[in-house]
C-alpha cells in the first residue's frame, strides 16, 4: 500500500506564501509522475501541476508564473512552492501519484488565503 503524507498547509494572507510537501511511502514504491490536484468546496477537484522524469513541470493556467512544483527522488518527495497566493487558491491541497489504471492520493491538506 502506497501512502501520500502532505504537509504545509495553513492559513495566510493575500499575496503571501505556502510551500507543500508530500512525501512517498510504501513498499517498493516508485513514481514517474507526482503532482498536485485541489478541491475547492462545492467544486470539482481540478489539476495544480505535475512534475516528471526529467523534471519536466505542468501548470494549470491558473498558477502558472506563481506556483513551482520540484521533487526530489532521492526522498520520494514532491514539493509545491506557492508564492502571490489570492483567495481563490483556497482549497484542499491533494498530492497525486498516477499508474497505469489508478492514481494515488493523500489525504489533503488545507490552503486558506484571506483577502
Amino acid at each position: 500500500q502506497v501512502q501520500l503524507v502532505e504537509s504545509g498547509g495553513g492559513l495566510v494572507q493575500a499575496g503571501g506564501s505556502l510551500r507543500l510537501s508530500c512525501a512517498a511511502s510504501g513498499s517498493i514504491f516508485s513514481s514517474n509522475v507526482m503532482g498536485w490536484h485541489r478541491q475547492a468546496p462545492g467544486k470539482a477537484r481540478e489539476f495544480v501541476a505535475s512534475v516528471r522524469s526529467g523534471d519536466i513541470t505542468y501548470y494549470a493556467d491558473s498558477v502558472k508564473g506563481r506556483f513551482t512544483i520540484a521533487r526530489d527522488s532521492a526522498k520520494n518527495t514532491v514539493y509545491l512552492q506557492m508564492n502571490s497566493l489570492k483567495p481563490d487558491d483556497t482549497a484542499v491541497y491533494y498530492c497525486w501519484v498516477p499508474s497505469p489504471g489508478r492514481a494515488y492520493w493523500g489525504q489533503g491538506t488545507q490552503v486558506t488565503v484571506s483577502s
